[in-house]
């Protein structure tokens, strides 16, 4: 991959990574903000349950972030969109449209048909 190539992946991967950001710290002000007191019980119940949701999407987006550095160390050690498993190169088409993928499309989904098999 050329050295045009993987500024534009290292820029994609710093922008989702910024935006991922950003989407925390304002997930993290509105709870800090809140002092909700709701006499109804159901109110409550929906506050809770919008917050509990909140925290799973971003503990999601923690996940990622980690994808994130990772795919940005491999940038950086010339080691980025080689597959994982077979060690050849992953599409840029996989990479556009998930520019954290380390796997190439074959592998991926062979990976994913034996978790389906072992699932069910």
């Amino acid at each position: 991959m050329n050295e045009e190539t993987l500024a534009h992946f290292r820029e994609k991967l710093e922008k989702m990574s910024m935006e991922l950001l950003g989407e925390a710290e304002k997930t993290l002000n509105e709870m800090t903000d809140h002092t909700d007191n709701y006499p109804d019980p159901t109110d409550r119940a929906a506050a809770e349950s919008e917050r509990s949701f909140e925290l799973r999407l971003r503990d999601r987006e923690r996940k990622l972030l980690a994808k994130i550095q990772a795919a940005m160390e491999k940038i950086d050690n010339g080691e980025y969109g080689i597959c994982e498993s077979c060690g050849d190169d992953i599409a840029i088409e996989r990479l556009e449209a998930r520019p954290v993928a380390s796997y190439c499309i074959e592998c991926k989904t062979r990976q994913e048909h034996q978790e389906n098999a072992k699932a069910g």
